[in-house]
C-alpha cells in the first residue's frame, strides 16, 4: 500500500515539475501581438534561407534556434539580405527578435543564416502583427527633409522681404528727417 502511494506521489510531483518547466518555456507575448505565421526550417552552416514578408504594419519576427545557431537579417531594400547588406538584424545565440517598422516598404526580405559554428541549424520563427499604438508625448512629429527645406525657404524669403520693407521705410524716414533738419537749420 505504501509503495502505491509513493508511486502516486512521484507521478504527481513529476507532473507538477513538468508543468512548472513548461510554464517557464512559454514566451511572454503581449496581448497586442497577433500570431500570423509559424515557420520551421533547417539551414546548413554558412548558408542562407530567404523568406518574403508582405504583411503591412508593424511586424515582430521572433526566431528561436532549436539546434545550432541561426541568425536573422531583414531588409526593405533587398529580398536577399545578408550579414553584409541588411537594415535590421539579430545575431544572438538564443532567441532572435526583430521589430519591422510599419514604414518599411513591402515586400520585406528576410534572410536566415546558419552560423558556421554548427554543421546544421534548426529554427522556428513566429511572425506577429503588433497592434500597439505608440503615444508621442509631443504629437506625431516626424522629420521630413523636403518639408523642412520648404519651410526654411519660405521663412527666409519672408524674412528677406520684411528686411527689405524695413530698409525702404528707414531710408524714407531718414530722408524726411534730413529734409526737416535742412529747412530748420
Amino acid at each position: 500500500m505504501a509503495t502505491h502511494w509513493r508511486r502516486m506521489l512521484t507521478v504527481f510531483v513529476t507532473a507538477q515539475v513538468l508543468l512548472v518547466v513548461n510554464a517557464f518555456e512559454e514566451e511572454d507575448i503581449p496581448e497586442e501581438w497577433i500570431l500570423l505565421h509559424v515557420v520551421q526550417g533547417q539551414i546548413g552552416a554558412g548558408n542562407y534561407s530567404y523568406l518574403r514578408l508582405n504583411h503591412e504594419g508593424k511586424i515582430v519576427l521572433q526566431m528561436r534556434s532549436l539546434k545550432g545557431d541561426a541568425d536573422l537579417y531583414v531588409s526593405d531594400v533587398t529580398l536577399h539580405p545578408s550579414f553584409d547588406e541588411y537594415e535590421l538584424q539579430s545575431v544572438t545565440c538564443g532567441q532572435d527578435i526583430v521589430h519591422v517598422p510599419a514604414h518599411f516598404r513591402r515586400p520585406v526580405g528576410i534572410g536566415i543564416y546558419g552560423h558556421p559554428s554548427h554543421l546544421e541549424s534548426e529554427f522556428e520563427m513566429k511572425v506577429y502583427y503588433d497592434r500597439t499604438v505608440v503615444q508621442y508625448p509631443f504629437g506625431e512629429a516626424s522629420y521630413n527633409p523636403e518639408e523642412m527645406e520648404a519651410n526654411q525657404k519660405y521663412s527666409q524669403s519672408t524674412e528677406d522681404e520684411s528686411q527689405d520693407e524695413e530698409s525702404v521705410f528707414w531710408t524714407i524716414l531718414i530722408g524726411i528727417l534730413k529734409l526737416i533738419l535742412e529747412i530748420l537749420f
